[in-house]
């Protein structure tokens, strides 16, 4: 089976397993997305069909809550906190370092498919503003500097 027809036949799965339960728009979606990293733009007309919806609403609910994806994602995700803390002891500017230094923006994967920039509005970490999380690790007082290094590193060992 090609890498599409696995991809289709998961959605599938997820869809049988939870159309009939109420409002099954939203759990469809997150376990397409936990399943696959993104919610395939294929997918939407076999969602939308199983819920008796229309393309435009499970387009609108996808592309409403930042937490859903429409493209793959980077074999690393780069979450950047956003929060008040953050901002206050240099957020922005990191957030500026970053974007330049990886050539994307928010929602975004870099053209080498190695990093996906993603916001968050907290991890919880105020204490160590600003704050990124990678993956699972948390990183804290995150400098140009040290995020630099994290970078470097991660790609010298890929």
């Amino acid at each position: 089976m090609t890498e599409s027809g696995n991809m289709q036949a998961t959605v599938q799965q997820i869809i049988a397993a939870l159309k009939d339960k109420p409002g099954a728009l939203l759990p469809i979606l997150h376990d397409v997305q936990n399943a696959l990293g993104y919610i395939p733009p294929e997918s939407i007309p076999d969602i939308a069909t199983a819920l008796n919806l229309s393309r435009a609403e499970v387009h609108g609910v996808v592309s409403f809550y930042h937490y859903f994806r429409d493209t793959p994602p980077g074999k690393q995700t780069i979450h950047l906190c956003r929060a008040e803390s953050c901002q206050a002891m240099g957020g922005k500017q990191l957030e500026e370092h970053v974007k330049s230094k990886l050539g994307i923006d928010f929602h975004e994967t870099t053209a080498d498919g190695k990093f996906s920039l993603e916001p968050v509005y907290c991890l919880g970490n105020c204490a160590c503003s600003p704050a990124m999380q990678i993956d699972k690790d948390i990183y804290g007082r995150v400098s140009t500097d040290s995020f630099d290094a994290v970078i470097n590193t991660m790609e010298a060992s890929a």
